[in-house]
C-alpha cells in the first residue's frame, strides 16, 4: 500500500493513535488487512494453501514489522528499573 508520496507506510504507524488510546481489554491488530486478504484466498481457492503463500508472507511481514516497532516503541516509553 504506496502512499502519494510514494512511500510506504509501516502498519504500526498507521495503528499508533487507535492501539496507544484504546481499551485495556480491546484487541487491534494492525495486519488485519493482511489477515482478512490471507482468508479470502484460502476461500477463493477450496482451502488449498500452496495458491496462498504470498498472502501469508504479507501477513507474517507485517506481523514482524509490526512487533519490531511495537517493541522499540515499549522500550522508548519505559524508565526502566534503575531509573527511578
Amino acid at each position: 500500500m504506496a502512499e502519494a508520496g510514494g512511500t510506504e507506510e509501516s502498519p504500526w504507524a498507521k495503528a499508533e493513535a487507535g492501539f496507544t488510546g484504546k481499551e485495556y481489554s480491546k484487541y487491534l491488530d494492525p495486519c488485519q488487512e493482511a489477515a482478512s486478504r490471507s482468508m479470502k484466498c484460502l476461500h477463493r481457492n477450496g482451502g488449498d494453501r500452496q495458491l496462498c503463500t504470498d498472502y501469508f508472507q504479507a501477513y507474517r511481514d507485517c506481523k514482524k514489522q509490526w512487533m519490531t516497532e511495537r517493541s522499540g516503541a515499549k522500550k522508548k516509553d519505559s524508565k526502566g528499573f534503575l531509573s527511578r
